[in-house]
């Protein structure tokens, strides 16, 4: 027993100072809140005011830069890194925010800018449930930043394309005489989404080969060692198999609809599988 009271110690005495709850919860509230608006203010065009669509696009800036704050004071303390699954998942929803937001003055997206609010909502708190317990080893190494940023980057596009797998779900619902909500009756064809699928997926592909890659020689450069087949090891080249069975079978077969969404949503759980594996 005081062994297991010693280690508990060790992990309280390295642990990052976490912010409050209550300005998690803000940020929460502030993000559905927006979310909320903008899907009122889509369906009630003819009601639009100063909160129209494209103001609450810019609105979306005040959560953003609140869980921008967040991130960073749980990230990083006292010149350490401190990552864990919940901070993962923080940074992965913050990266798509930031895309999609960015996204937003080029091209109008606030149908999606709705799913990804109340996305962001939820997937911020995750740090509360899963907080770090100890500092990333050799965070300072130019490999390991190069090796995060990756992942960080692959993450974040397989959510991107998660999102667009379930867009494509309840858009293919609207051809069994389902009603789609107003703010998603925006969204271009489901065609032109599923190409659009296929380029992000092939994109985060590429940066997931890149990150099992780059992990590698970062396991071999400052451990010293191979890369030891470990379960987070184990998720993450069964992710990057079945995305790879899905690009060749898009490839081979054509495949589309149902099938494609099917491999990529088995996709996508076996990346949370590596953040949760990662959290143990």
């Amino acid at each position: 027993m005081s062994v297991d009271l010693h280690d508990m110690r060790a992990l309280a005495a390295h642990a990052s100072p976490m912010p409050g709850i209550l300005p998690y919860l803000l940020c929460s509230a502030l993000y559905a809140a927006v979310a909320g608006l903008l899907a009122r203010a889509m369906s009630r065009p003819e009601h639009n005011t100063a909160l129209g669509p494209r103001a609450l696009h810019l609105a979306i800036a005040l959560p953003f830069a609140l869980h921008t704050a967040l991130l960073y004071r749980s990230v990083f303390s006292d010149g350490q890194m401190f990552l864990g699954a919940g901070n993962v998942v923080s940074m992965v929803i913050w990266l798509t925010v930031l895309i999609y937001w960015s996204a937003g003055f080029i091209q109008r997206l606030e149908g999606v800018q709705v799913m990804i609010a109340s996305a962001a909502a939820v997937l911020l708190l995750t740090p509360l449930v899963l907080p770090p317990l100890a500092p990333v080893a050799h965070a300072d190494a130019p490999a390991f930043r190069a090796h995060l940023l990756i992942a960080l980057l692959a993450y974040s596009l397989f959510f991107i394309a998660f999102l667009q797998a379930v867009m494509m779900a309840v858009l293919e619902s609207r051809l069994h005489g389902a009603r789609l909500p107003a703010y998603l009756q925006s969204l271009p064809p489901l065609l032109t989404i599923e190409r659009l699928l296929f380029k992000i997926i092939t994109l985060g592909f590429v940066l997931l080969t890149l990150t099992l890659g780059s992990g590698m020689l970062f396991s071999e450069e400052l451990v010293g060692q191979p890369l030891k087949l470990n379960q987070k090891v184990a998720f993450g080249i069964l992710s990057w198999c079945i995305y790879a069975g899905l690009l060749a079978g898009r490839r081979i077969y054509g495949w589309r609809g149902r099938a494609a969404l099917r491999w990529t949503l088995a996709g996508f759980a076996a990346l949370v599988l590596v953040a949760a594996v990662t959290s143990l």
